[in-house]
């Protein structure tokens, strides 16, 4: 999906109470591209508010990752079947929120989906196309329900060997939304975190105005199917054009039903609105899962929140909220 932002480069604006300056920084952060936007008084204080921000992401990372055998994550992973561990505060609500969000989406976004890594594999190594045994062994893996939470204890259990929790769905819009609350506690006027596709703003551009974020056509060379003001809410952009496998001429994308354990089929790209990065991410996910009808019934059941589906043969969907811009 092609995002416009305007200019985010470095530019002073004259005739207003304060002279504002804009600092970008991109940096690989999460296995993915980050672009971090800061609206500030002087480039200085704009680069040492990236650099914080860049070390928020990091420590974000370092609690979240289930591919760090230190994280408390790789911990509860560990101990599936086993035994509750106790965790942080920032990570149990973190797995309480997911929680909320796949009984919102009837378990089409579900964090314990990461079992079946070990069987759908998007790094180039799969040679083959999983059997039915393995997809079901992995499948009866996975179940939100399975998790069970000890609010006193601040414990997460697994309930059964072989089930494993990742963040990959609602993780980098964690981090956008915590970016954005970190600078917006030190005073930062305006910014935009854009976590690989899961994008936060606050405030305006430094020439006052609003963040925008255009939506292309797909397979339309960039021709823009409707312009989004961001002010104070969040974007997830996601595609199935980045990680998938191919066998046999059909095309498997990296977004597994949690219910059949297949990927999903039917949506090639989903915008999705809402106040908070996380959220959206993660209803991002489940609307892939869903398909193009029930996740927009569920998108029009929610306040706040809207979505743009480009279907497989690339036709446009909406929610009650979108008009889309006259398309010339």
């Amino acid at each position: 999906m092609v995002l416009f932002f305007g200019i985010l480069t470095i530019t002073s604006v004259y005739g207003q109470e304060k002279k504002y300056v804009t600092v970008t920084r991109s940096v690989n952060l999460m296995g993915s591209p980050f672009e971090l936007t800061v609206v500030s008084q002087s480039e200085e204080i704009g680069y040492i508010n990236l650099e914080e921000a860049i070390a928020e992401v990091r420590r974000i990372e370092k609690l979240i990752s289930s591919w760090d055998p230190e994280s408390e994550t790789s911990e509860i992973n560990r101990n599936a079947g086993l035994k509750p561990v106790k965790v942080s505060y920032e990570l149990y609500k973190l797995i309480e929120r997911s929680i909320q969000i796949s009984e919102i989406t009837n378990g089409a976004f579900d964090i314990t989906v990461a079992a079946m890594e070990e069987v759908w594999k998007f790094d180039g190594s799969m040679t083959m196309l999983p059997s039915p045994e393995k997809i079901s062994k992995a499948v009866s893996k996975v179940g939100y329900k399975k998790i069970s939470l000890n609010s006193v204890e601040n414990t997460v259990f697994l309930k059964e060997k072989g089930m494993r929790i990742g963040f990959g769905a609602i993780g980098k819009g964690y981090a956008a939304d915590k970016v954005k609350g970190l600078l917006v506690s030190k005073q930062v006027p305006g910014g935009m975190i854009n976590a690989s596709g899961d994008i936060a703003t606050w405030g305006t551009k430094a020439t006052g105005e609003k963040w925008l974020i255009g939506v292309d056509l797909p397979g339309s060379n960039g021709k823009i199917f409707t312009w989004l003001p961001l002010i104070e809410s969040s974007v997830s952009i996601t595609s199935n054009q980045d990680k998938y496998v191919v066998f046999n001429g059909k095309k498997y994308s990296h977004f597994i039903d949690p219910i059949s354990g297949y990927p999903a089929t039917g949506i090639s790209k989903v915008t999705l609105l809402a106040k908070s990065a996380e959220l959206c991410d993660a209803l991002a996910t489940a609307v892939f899962i869903l398909g193009k009808d029930k996740g927009i019934s569920l998108i029009n059941q929610l306040g706040d929140t809207e979505v743009i589906i480009a279907d497989r043969y690339n036709q446009i969907f909406v929610s009650n909220g979108i008009i889309p811009d006259k398309i010339e």
